[in-house]
């Protein structure tokens, strides 16, 4: 039988943008996944993609996905994210691409408008996730 293991363990996602200081894009322990916030980077470009905040709020979630699923997890597993905007009035084109990606049993979520985002960027999305666990609580 397996065990879970409550120590930290870093995320290495090859399909998202490479992490740009001293930080990983994601973190497990336990049953949980924690992901850095991400940018609507292209990652092969390694810049934010053309077009507003819907096309980046697109590539955004788009490597939030390819994080979550490097570290076992995927978007239908996500508990919470948090929104950073840098635009407040630019929330409901967001909102539209984000129901895209979550269609049901939505994850509790926070959006919050930022002064500033990395690269100029109109949103950043972090996410916690479950990670597939078969320990006995």
């Amino acid at each position: 039988m397996n065990h879970c293991h409550h120590e930290k363990k870093v995320v290495v996602a090859e399909k998202a943008p490479k992490a740009i200081g001293p930080y990983s894009a994601g973190v497990t322990t336990g049953h949980l996944v924690f992901t850095a916030g991400q940018l609507g980077i292209d990652p092969a470009a390694g810049k934010l993609v053309e077009g507003g905040i819907q096309e980046q709020t697109r590539q955004a979630l788009t490597n939030l996905k390819a994080v979550l699923e490097a570290a076992g997890s995927g978007l239908d597993r996500v508990i919470k994210t948090t929104v950073f905007l840098k635009d407040m009035g630019e929330f409901s084109l967001m909102n539209e691409v984000y129901g895209t990606f979550f269609t049901e049993n939505f994850p509790a979520r926070s959006a919050i408008q930022v002064a500033a985002l990395p690269l100029g960027g109109a949103v950043e999305i972090e996410a916690v996730a479950l990670l597939p666990c078969d320990c006995e609580d």
